[in-house]
């Protein structure tokens, strides 16, 4: 485990997105569909999200593209011939 710290934000519509997350975790967790706390995260994950409009959408394709991304970049800078 590893230390963190929590504080105020100013933007009103992180807050808007988390307190919708809340909302429906709520909502997902008396389904039938999500049994425990894995379940309802990978859930939540195919759940739009405004601030990722115009980019992935949903945090599970936002976090798939991250990892692309991630792995090109560790594989161009383990092999400088590949950059051209």
């Amino acid at each position: 485990m590893s230390d963190c710290r929590l504080a105020k934000t100013n933007s009103r519509s992180l807050l808007g997105s988390m307190n919708e997350f809340v909302y429906l975790g709520k909502a997902f967790s008396d389904d039938v569909r999500c049994y425990d706390s894995v379940e309802l995260s990978l859930e939540l994950a195919t759940v739009p999200c405004g601030p990722l409009y115009g980019r992935h959408e949903t945090p599970e394709n936002e976090l798939r593209a991250f990892a692309v991304a991630w792995v090109n970049d560790r594989s161009l800078s383990a092999n400088p011939k590949a950059l051209g």
